[in-house]
Parts: structure tokens; sequence; C-alpha cells
């Protein structure tokens, strides 16, 4: 007895020490990468000059287009995302210049590597920002934007670091969880943002832009989970939404509403999207009606 007691007392102890050695392996190689700079050729001036219609515009888009307060709050002082446990808690910053805010520290540069590339100013991958999408934005929109960041009201709202937890970082070393979006990008990749209008090109840059092919996937087909208790996207192909009119589209972004009138999850960000324009909505709408028709693939 005493024998078989010691060798499981042995076996309980080796699996614990593999264990631990595992979690340090798995901490150790994620804090590497985490630390990885990111190499950026150098961007062109943006000329972000203040003025009335600029900064107007740039709020317009970041408020109906990129959805930033979604992330950083509506008043863009920063806010616990993410709150998961063991997957790790992501802190989006204050974008303000208040107390606790990092706009201050930012140049413009940075601010456009920060955006489109997903990098700070020490060269570091940003956790969780959308550059996939923003990459797209045009010069002129990206530089509307940086305007009027640089007058938002500052807001005296200190936050703790981003913690990535021990689950988290072993399903990121394992490729499951996708949370620094600057090593998934062709940094080098060009850009031809069309010019705005009630256009299918234009369409597709808001729809590129706003995040809609990366909630419900580049051909829109959805079923995409984006965090655990999260509901699948919804399919935006002509396969899924082909019997709606375009005053169905509206009321969905407007009002959060389907053609039946039972309400869409709040995870979609339609009170967002309800800022956007009668000419920017349209144009979303052709491009949705341009696509292919795809079935929503089945899960996994």
């Amino acid at each position: 007895m005493r024998k078989w007691m010691k060798r499981a007392g042995i076996g309980v102890g080796s699996l614990i020490a593999v264990l631990l050695l595992s979690m340090g392996v798995v901490y150790a190689s994620s804090e590497m990468r985490f630390r990885r700079e990111v190499e950026l050729a150098a961007a062109a001036p943006l000329g972000t000059l203040p003025g009335p219609a600029l900064v107007e515009r740039g709020q317009h888009f970041a408020e109906a287009i990129g959805k930033c307060g979604d992330c950083h709050g509506p008043d863009l002082g920063g806010k616990v995302f993410i709150d998961a446990g063991p997957l790790g808690t992501i802190i989006a910053p204050n974008l303000t210049t208040g107390r606790g805010g990092v706009l201050a520290s930012y140049s413009d540069a940075q601010l456009e590597r920060a955006i489109r590339h997903g990098v700070g100013p020490d060269g570091r991958a940003l956790f969780v920002m959308p550059s996939a999408d923003y990459y797209a934005m045009s010069d002129a929109d990206l530089a509307a934007v940086i305007s009027y960041l640089r007058t938002v009201p500052p807001v005296d709202r200190e936050h703790p670091e981003t913690r990535i937890g021990p689950l988290g970082r072993a399903l990121y070393m394992a490729g499951k969880l996708p949370i620094v979006p600057a090593e998934r990008m062709d940094h080098a990749a060009p850009r031809t943002p069309p010019a705005p209008g009630v256009t299918v090109e234009y369409g597709r840059y808001l729809a590129t832009v706003g995040g809609c092919t990366s909630c419900h996937g580049k051909d829109l087909a959805g079923g995409i989970v984006e965090a655990p208790g999260t509901p699948p996207s919804a399919n935006l192909t002509p396969a899924g939404i082909g019997t709606w009119t375009e005053e169905d589209f509206f009321t969905a972004l407007r009002k959060g509403l389907r053609p039946d009138k039972t309400g869409i999850d709040p995870f979609m960000p339609w009170a967002s999207s309800s800022r956007m324009t009668d000419d920017e909505i349209r144009a979303v709408w052709l491009y949705l009606r341009s696509v292919p028709a795809k079935e929503t693939p089945k899960a996994e």
C-alpha cells in the first residue's frame, strides 16, 4: 500500500512538474512574441491641419464607421473591453489628454502606426486593435480622425495594463486566439481607397474599414464567433439577407430590428452604425447585394 501511494505521489508530482514547466514555456514564449518589435516603413505625412470641417468629418468617421467608442467608451476615456478570467483582461486605453490618457504621448505619425498597423510608440504590437480593418483607411479619412482626436475633451480615467492570462497565452500560442492583429497583417499591402459616393466600391471600403468583413468574414457568410459567449455573426450575402429590401437594411442599421421586427443582438454595433449617412448606408447596401451568395459555414 505504501509503495502504491509512493508511486502515486511520484506520478502526481511528475505531472505537476510537467504542467509547471509547460506553463513556464508558454509564458516565456508568448512574452517574447508580445515584446517583439514590428518593423514598419516610414509613412508619408498625412497633413493633419485642424479645421472645423476636417474635425467634423473625423468625428463622424470615428463614431459611425470606425466605431472607436464601442471599445474605448463614448467619451474615449477607455474602459475594460474584455474581462475573461483565465483568458485575460483587455483594456482599451484612454484616448484623451486627461489623467491616464495616452494621446499627448503620441505624435501624428505614431497615431497612424497605431490605427493602421496596430503598433504602439514602443514598436510593439497592440492587443485587439482592429488595424486589419483600419489599414484600408484613406489618408483623408485618417487625417480627419487624428484631427478629431486632438480636439476630444480630456477625460481623467486611469486603467491597469492589459493582462493576458495563462489560458489566453496557451490559446494564443496554439493559434486559436488572434489577439495581436499586427502579426497577421501585410503591412506593405497597397491601398486604393475609392472616392466617396453611392457605389459598390465605396460600400466595400466602408464595410472593410467599419469591421463588417472582420466580424462576418471576408466573404460575409457569417457564422463567426468573436469571443466566448458572443453570438455567431449573421450571413450578409444574398443567401442570408436575400429577401431584405433597402428599407429593411436601413431599419436594421438605424433601429437594430430585422424585417420581422425582432431585435438584433446588441453585440452588433448598430447603435454606432445608425449614425451613418443615408448615402453611406446605401453604398454598403449596394456592396452587399453585389457579393456572391454563400451559405453560412457550419461550426466545427
